[in-house]
């Protein structure tokens, strides 16, 4: 998908402040049993459209808001995903300004993961 140049331009001036795994990490995450909390913050129809499994979703348009009710735990690990990696990088870093320490944010989104054939949940 083309961005609008200054959306790429503000997502590339907050990448140095994050954390990004990419899809092979995520994968090793999976595959050795790490416990974190992976939230999905696409919208609704794009989360009713296919998710990655063991994803929750709480979309980029409320997240703020309702992070809190979701994860008390400000140390908890989560990991962001989006459709390519841009909203869940705004995602993690408003999330770190709210005090989440443990925040990264899937590089590649779920485009990436259906172009390695990984699962998709319906």
């Amino acid at each position: 998908m083309q961005h609008d140049p200054d959306f790429e331009i503000l997502v590339n001036e907050i990448r140095p402040q994050i954390k990004e795994l990419s899809v092979t990490q995520v994968q090793q995450k999976f595959a050795e049993g790490e416990k974190f909390i992976f939230i999905d913050v696409r919208e609704d129809n794009e989360w009713d459209a296919g998710r990655i499994p063991n994803s929750i979703h709480i979309g980029r348009g409320v997240l703020e808001r309702d992070i809190a009710a979701n994860i008390a735990d400000k140390s908890a690990e989560i990991v962001l995903y989006c459709g390519g990696g841009f909203r869940s990088a705004l995602a993690a870093y408003n999330l770190q300004k709210m005090g989440y320490s443990n925040v990264s944010s899937m590089d590649g989104g779920i485009r990436e993961w259906k172009e390695r054939s990984l699962p998709i949940q319906k």
